[in-house]
């Protein structure tokens, strides 16, 4: 089964190089769909209609976390002195 690769895969495989992002490798059917499932290939299913696989974009946060306040010391009791 061919899949495009979504990501980029370090190592090798069968002594070979994974391709690059968006190329495209022929792998034993369990295989390429363990890595579809996974999100780290597509097949012709996943693909636009161009042939181009769709990118994720990240999202920008809406506002930065604030520290939260300092805490006050502990009082004496009354007791001690």
């Amino acid at each position: 089964m061919r899949v495009r690769m979504k990501v980029t895969i370090s190592g090798t495989r069968d002594g070979q190089p994974w391709p690059e992002r968006g190329g495209e490798v022929d792998l034993p059917e369990g295989e390429a769909k363990q890595l579809v499932a996974a999100g780290l290939a597509s097949d012709d299913a996943d693909s636009d209609e161009g042939g181009e696989d769709r990118e994720e974009h990240a999202t920008v946060p809406g506002s930065p976390e604030k520290a939260t306040p300092a805490r006050k010391p502990p009082s004496k009791p009354t007791t001690q002195k």
